[in-house]
Order: structure tokens, then sequence, then C-alpha cells
């Protein structure tokens, strides 16, 4: 009798009987959840193994209306879960469907998992016309300048190297999707001999590499001796340690912190928090510590371009710039923006490199306290600028609450009252507005690429993948960015997602109106209809009878800003004690 064939170390032989199932296995060793689909017969073999092929740890199937729901769920699951979900998309159509969400993952650094299926490759088993024109050649150029890696195995037996690389490079800093396209036939072929699933273990992504000591003393030298330094900061909060390193250096350096938004990396009750007075305080800045500011460019002194908003960083001011975007740069597309001009560059994680900056900021204190007496004395006026914009946003706050359509300071104050007492998230930072004060509070932020269509839907993925169930999670659309992909509600409804969805309602692509009205001006044309081909009624879109639709409970619209509070309160009863999702419209001001 023949021996029974032995797994390579550390691996185990598969269950599998048909390619499709060996894909299921290779999701399920990585610790795959959930995988998004809209069903094609590309991966109908996959398609059938997500059904039929039962193991422990499969992931389970959430259906979407549309490939590009299912990839921007994907984006928004991994801002809260911290780890990748997957989504399968059908052939070149739905990868075609789905591109725009790939590129926002892009832009955002987000690690998600796209499979896919194509061919057969093989045209002599290929159907008329439909397996033509769905077959590329190879189906992975469609999206591979804004994929960090794409694959197309050509054998069952190479499907787990193929996934196990494309895994390790996605989640080895800095993030990004990647693609993996398997032919049909493949997945549809029985194993013909002995597969190894790997140990996943052993195929670990890269720690995240550490700031070079030289040039981090270098900085702490410029950062302790400055005047008046300012620590510019985009999406390092995730990483919960960094949250609090940020906070304790900033303290012990007594200056000011401007979070450019996204999720967030700063408290803004902290009266350290000067967000609100960017302009101000880079203006007046002699060191500025940026850490991981894709645009750091388009804030450093720049030659004048047209319709460029206005630069903050003096040309006399040191700029010290920690981040990995330096890792990851594609031709195809400019989402690296501005080269800004920087003093002191560290290629390194800024989540690893604030401990190390802070040890080393404390130590210069104890041998010179001269620099931490300074430190403190500039605390003092750093606060008094955090209070000052405070007091400016409660005051334009009061001028607006009475308006109809409402304002957005009404919509947030009412969002205020409901939330404030219990656990809750938004996508938004409207600072002043809302205390945010862990990273928590904000779950899915932009979209990177800019877009439209990322909010609802990935919105959706953050609350499958956010821990506490008992959050309130708050997703705030633009109704013409909502309305690019409000056929989400179906997911939403269907696996009883609960998210309050708000239509922040001004019946208008509204942005587009202060181009048109730019342009009118520059030209010296009239400004009488700015609202032609940007408005978006007559009709008027019934959002909460669209919801009904879905089986979503829909309110509005809603224009008295007296009645808000009663809706929302109702809203945020049934998404946080009820636990289903809700839509609220609210008509509002343009802006």
């Amino acid at each position: 009798m023949e021996p029974a064939p032995t797994p390579a170390r550390g691996g185990r032989l598969s269950q599998a009987v048909y390619g499709s199932d060996l894909i299921v296995e290779l999701l399920a060793s990585l610790g795959y959840e959930y995988i998004a689909i809209n069903p094609g017969a590309s991966f109908r073999g996959l398609h059938d193994s997500l059904v039929n092929f039962r193991i422990p740890g499969a992931p389970k199937i959430i259906t979407c209306t549309h490939e590009e729901i299912a990839v921007a769920m994907c984006h928004g699951y991994w801002k809260t879960a911290g780890k990748p979900m997957a989504a399968a998309l059908h052939n070149i159509v739905g990868l075609q469907h789905g591109a725009m969400a790939i590129f926002n993952a892009w832009c955002d650094r987000a690690p998600v998992m796209v499979l896919g299926g194509t061919g057969p490759m093989d045209a002599s088993m290929r159907r008329p016309h439909i397996d033509w024109v769905h077959t590329a050649l190879v189906q992975g150029n469609q999206v591979r300048d804004y994929v960090k890696l794409d694959d197309q195995p050509a054998s069952i037996a190479s499907f787990p190297e193929s996934m196990l690389r494309t895994h390790k490079v996605m989640m080895t800093e800095p993030h990004g999707p990647v693609y993996v396209c398997f032919d049909v036939d493949l997945q549809e072929d029985r194993l013909t001999a002995p597969i190894t699933v790997p140990d996943p273990r052993r195929y670990q992504p890269a720690a995240s590499p550490a700031p070079n000591r030289t040039a981090l003393t270098e900085a702490v030298d410029l950062l302790v001796s400055a005047d008046w330094p300012v620590i510019l900061v985009e999406d390092v909060g995730r990483e919960t340690g960094a949250f609090g390193h940020l906070r304790d250096l900033a303290e012990a350096l007594g200056c000011g912190v401007i979070d450019r938004g996204g999720r967030i990396s700063f408290a803004s009750n902290h009266p350290l928090d000067l967000s609100l007075s960017s302009e101000a305080a880079l203006k007046r800045a002699d060191v500025v510590l940026a850490l991981n500011v894709l645009g750091l460019g388009n804030v450093a002194p720049v030659p004048h371009q047209r319709g460029l908003e206005p630069t903050h960083i003096q040309d006399t001011a040191k700029v010290i710039h920690i981040t990995m975007t330096e890792y990851l740069v594609h031709s195809w597309a400019t989402d690296y923006e501005r080269l800004p001009a920087v003093d002191v560059l560290i290629g390194a994680d800024p989540a690893v490199a604030l401990p190390e900056l802070l040890e080393l900021v404390r130590s210069e204190h104890g041998r010179y306290p001269a620099a931490r007496e300074k430190a403190a004395q500039r605390r003092a006026g750093v606060e008094a600028m955090h209070h000052e914009a405070l007091a400016r946003v409660a005051e334009r706050s009061q001028r607006d609450w009475g308006l109809a359509p409402i304002s957005a300071a009404r919509l947030y104050g009412e969002i205020w009252k409901q939330v404030q007492n219990t656990p809750w998230a938004m996508n938004r930072q409207p600072r002043g507005m809302l205390d945010f004060s862990d990273p928590g509070q904000s779950f899915t932020g932009g979209g990177g690429g800019g877009g439209l269509g990322y909010s609802y839907p990935a919105a959706l993925g953050g609350r499958l993948g956010m821990a506490d169930r008992n959050r309130v999670c708050v997703n705030i659309s633009g109704d013409g960015d909502f309305l690019m992909t409000s056929n989400a509600m179906w997911t939403a409804s269907h696996y009883t997602i609960p998210v309050l969805q708000i239509i922040f309602n001004n019946r208008a692509y509204y942005q587009d109106e202060g181009h048109q009205s730019f342009m009118a001006r520059d030209r010296e044309r009239p400004t009488d209809d700015l609202g032609n081909g940007i408005m978006i009624d007559n009709p008027n879109v019934d959002h909460a009878g669209l919801a009904k639709s879905f089986g979503i409970e829909g309110f509005g619209p809603v224009g008295d800003p007296d009645k808000l509070g009663e809706v929302l309160r109702q809203a945020i009863h049934a998404v946080r004690d009820e636990q289903r999702p809700v839509l609220v419209d609210v008509l509002t001001q343009k802006r």
C-alpha cells in the first residue's frame, strides 16, 4: 500500500474536491470572515464552494446589488475591524463596476482582497459570445495601476502561493488593495493530486519599519528648540496606541495639533487641538512635524496656481515628515500629490515612531529644564487659541440654529444631544460641534479617491466590522453621494446592519455650484443660472419612501429645525435599542 502523502512543513492536506473549494479553504486559513459578492457566472464555482463546501471558518457571503458597493463595504470593514474582507467581482464587467471603489481603497491605503473569475482561458471551452466578451488578456491590466499586486494563477496547485503572496503584500505597510483572478475552468476542475494548505503563520507580512535613529534625533533637536512647533497629522489614530502616544507627545512639547480629518487621530476636546485654527497655527509655526500627511505639499509654499487653496506653512519653517508614502508610488495616477519640501524625512510607520519620539523628547527635557519650561509656557498660548476657536464655532452655531432649511450646525447639534451619553461613531468630524475623544468615534472617514458612492456602503462595512455592537453608527451623506449607491439599502436591510443614514439633502451637487460660480465670474458671465446641470430637484427624490421600499424605516424630508430633534431621537432608538437600519432625510442649507 502506498503511504499517505504528507503535507509540507507547517501545513496540512487540503480537504478540497474542486479548485474553488481550495480558494475557500485558503480564505478560511487566512481569517477572512466575510466575502461581499454580486453573483456572476465567472465565479460560479467559487460561489458554489462558499455555499456548499462547509468547513470551519469559511467566509460568510454578503450579497450586494452592485460591485462598487461590495468593494466599498470591504474598505469600511477594514477601518473598524483592523483586518481585511474579500470581494468577488464578475470578470471584466464586474471589475469595471468595482474599479472606482478599488481606486478609492488604493488612495486611502486600505487593504481589500479582490477576487475575480475569467475565461475559460482555453478558447476551445468558451461558450458563444458571453465567454468571449468576458475574457481578457490579462484581466488584471484593468486595475494594475491602482492595486499593490495582481495575479492570475495558471494551475490549481499554484492557488496557495498566489493567495498567500497577495495577502502578504496587501497587509505589508503601506497597505493597499490586491486582485487575484481565477480561470473558471480551474475553479471547476477536480483536484487530481494532494495539495497542501500552508500554515499562514509562516507567511506573515513584514513588521512595520522603525525610524532611523539619527534622523529621529535630528527631528527631536528641532522640536525641542522650536519657539512654536505644530504637529500636523493625518489618519494615525487607527492604531489605538498611536492615539495616546500622540497626545502625550503634544503635551510634552506643549504644542498644537492639527488633525486633517478622515478618522480621528487627536481628540477634538483636548485643549491642544488647533484643527479649527490651522491657518493661524501653521503661519506662526517655525517647526512642523507631519505624520503621514499625503497632501503635505499642498500646505507648503508653492508657486501660485489658478484656483489653488491658500498655503499656510511659511517658507522659513523647518518641516519633519514621518511617513510611509514614499514606499508606495505608482506612475499612472498622481495620487502622491504635490512634492513637499522636507528638512527631515523619516521613512517609517508613525505608530512605531511616536513612542520613540516621545521618549527622546522627555529625555531632552530631563537634561534641559529650560526647554521643558518653554513648552509649559507655550501651552497656555495654544490652549487660548483652542478656546477662541470653539467660541467662534459656538457663535456661528447659535446664529444659524433656527435657519430653515436646516443648518449643518443644527443637524450636528441635535445629533450630539442624542448620542453624547451613549457609545457612538460618525463618518465625519465636525469639530467644535461634537466632542471626538477616542478613535472608536470616527469609523470610516473619506474614501481616499474622492469618488462619490463610497460613504454609505463603507459605513455598512464599518458597522459589520465593529466589535462594539452597542455603538450607534451615524453616517452622513450628501444626497448626490447617497444616490450613487442607494441600492446598498438592500444589503443593510437583508443583513439588518444597524446604521443611521442621514441624508444631508441640499438637493444639489452643490460643490460644483461653487466651481460654476468661479468660472462665470472669472469669465465675466451671468451667475443667475448656476443650478443648471447641478440641482437634484424636479422631481425631488423621496429618500424616505425609497428606504421603505427596501424594508428600512425612513423619516423625512425634515425641513423644520424644531422637529429634527424628535425625529433623531426616534431614529437613534431604532438603531441602538432595536438594532436595525434607519434613514433620515434632512433638508439642509446649501453647505
